[in-house]
């Protein structure tokens, strides 16, 4: 791979989100081999023949299946714990709808592999559904600890929009390598295999509406915390997942040790997005996650990104004073990200569907057997880089996913526009992560210990943690964003350091950085798995240095 002549990352800091539609793109890359010229890859959009969906559809393979079936190629766990309070769908021709179930026949027993089958062991490996309180309140876990090592740390992994777990399949055996950690994978409330309670709103104002979409997730995370008695942990998040651990960070400080945020969604400023009434039409890339084929993405290298930027720990704290200078000498903030030219509203039909709170998994939903044939135009091309049986569990699972219930899926018109720019960006509020005030205990807390309460009113503030923002080389996501977002956490750490004691400062824990995957697009941590296994390992053996050097 060759860098960029300048050999700065100026380039990457200046690319922003690529258009929505394939002609937008075409104009901006008018001089770019065609698809057809670039893989040899010809004919429809749908890859899935009518009568292959039509089976699928017949099938009505439940979501807890699919799920072990993507977790069997787990390495050295090939019978993965799969439990089946939730998922498990009538054998009927109806959409499926998930409920729980209580029965103790339908609960996972966990599976522990031995030094001999694993060489990275033994691990024991759970699968369990956590309820919360309320109706139809419950959140799928999956995690993996090491035999006869006390856990020190915690990593949860979050996913991204209508996604689920499996989809981190090829990192669990890995990141579960880091001796004294334990990892638990969950699906967000409303989505994968979580229950499926309504998803209503009740605010009347924008802000409100934004709030109560936001804490509809995060409230829901931070009882499955106290459930679990965890004080505090590592949060890896992607995409619409990112944008939530962004906003548990803030309404919910003192509780991480770091942040790490894969391609997150919603970190730039759109005038679109943030100004006009809810919902609204704008642009972004969206668009792109059902059009890029990720062959091409995990086969080719960006031009655009130095390489001196595509490497771990290189790309430090912003590291790059002199582009900050020129925003400021230009008039424009490194802070935000905002358009410098009116954007190009997105077609009718699609600020239509997206007005009416019509989600893709509404249409698969409502077209019966050809709703398989539609997923596999987004399957075929994001899962075209893994092997043919890998592609099609994760083909199946996506699907059975996909046609459930309708839940957490309608939470994201209300927090972004058509597309993928934030109605409340995180650019305006990410500084504050790691810099809130605290109470150290909670009425939710004090409402699920078994405890007495220590009724403390004393507060403290945050004394700031790690941020990462990770992006493919050819992420559609905006990497300019993450950029600016760094550079307003390093603004917001001098702010508050300024009249700082010596103490103080020593005590500080906050940075942050961007990292780029070499040959990764959107998601990061499935096309570019073993560098971006390689990066967590190291964020994580950070996390644990640190803390040990604090208990000193």
């Amino acid at each position: 791979m060759s860098a960029t002549t300048s050999g700065s990352d100026d380039d990457l800091r200046s690319k922003g989100q690529q258009p929505i539609l394939a002609s937008q793109r075409a104009k901006q890359q008018a001089n770019a081999p065609s698809e057809a010229n670039r893989t040899g890859k010809v004919g429809g959009y749908f890859t899935l023949g009518y009568k292959e969906g039509f089976s699928q559809w017949w099938a009505n393979m439940s979501p807890a299946v699919a799920e072990h079936t993507v977790l069997s190629y787990v390495p050295y766990l090939q019978r993965p714990p799969t439990h089946t309070q939730t998922g498990s769908a009538p054998p009927s021709t109806t959409t499926s709808t998930i409920s729980i179930n209580d029965q103790h026949s339908h609960k996972a027993t966990p599976v522990t592999t031995n030094s001999v089958t694993d060489p990275y062991g033994p691990r024991t490996w759970h699968s369990n559904l956590v309820k919360l309180s309320g109706k139809d309140r419950a959140l799928n876990e999956f995690s993996v600890e090491r035999v006869g090592e006390e856990v020190e740390q915690n990593l949860i992994i979050l996913h991204g929009y209508g996604a689920g777990l499996g989809f981190f399949y090829k990192n669990f055996e890995c990141l579960s390598r880091a001796k004294g950690w334990k990892l638990y994978a969950l699906d967000m409330l409303g989505m994968g295999r979580s229950s499926r309670p309504p998803f209503r709103i009740h605010a009347k104002d924008q802000q409100g509406k934004i709030m109560e979409a936001e804490s509809w997730f995060v409230d829901a995370l931070e009882e499955w915390r106290v459930k679990k008695k965890m004080d505090r942990f590592t949060l890896l998040a992607h995409s619409l997942g990112g944008y939530m651990a962004v906003a548990y960070a803030l309404k919910y400080p003192g509780h991480l040790n770091k942040l790490i945020l894969a391609s997150p969604v919603g970190i730039p400023e759109d005038p679109y997005a943030v100004n006009a009434a809810m919902p609204e039409p704008g642009d972004s890339t969206l668009g792109n996650e059902f059009t890029q084929d990720e062959a091409d993405v995990v086969n080719a290298s960006n031009p655009n990104i130095p390489d001196p930027a595509k490497v771990g720990d290189n790309n430090r704290f912003l590291n790059a004073r002199s582009s900050a200078e020129k925003d400021k000498a230009n008039g424009t903030s490194g802070n935000t990200t905002t358009p410098s030219a009116p954007r190009k509203p997105l077609p009718k039909w699609l600020t239509y569907l997206w007005d009416a709170n019509i989600s893709p998994f509404s249409i698969v939903r409502m077209t019966g057997p050809l709703g398989p044939r539609f997923v596999s135009g987004w399957t075929s091309r994001r899962f075209a880089h893994l092997p043919p049986e890998e592609a099609q569990a994760l083909h199946n699972y996506a699907y059975t996913l996909f046609k459930q219930r309708g839940s957490g899926e309608y939470a994201l018109a209300y927090v972004l526009a058509p597309g993928a720019f934030a109605r409340s960006p995180l650019i305006r509020r990410i500084q504050g992560v790691g810099r809130q005030m605290i109470i150290p205990s909670t009425s939710l807390e004090n409402a699920l210990s078994t405890a007495p309460s220590t009724n403390s009113t004393e507060k403290r503030r945050e004394n700031g943690i790690p941020v990462v923002i990770m992006y493919g080389e050819n992420d559609w996501m905006d990497i300019k964003g993450g950029y600016a977002a760094v550079q307003k956490m390093k603004e917001e750490k001098e702010r508050i350091l300024r009249d700082a004691t010596s103490e103080e400062r020593k005590n500080d824990n906050g940075s942050a950085k961007v990292t780029v995957i070499r040959k990764a697009g959107h998601h990061v941590y499935l096309d570019g798995h073993e560098e971006f296994n390689k990066v967590m390992l190291e964020e994580m053996e950070d996390v644990s240095r640190k803390d040990k050097r604090r208990s000193v």
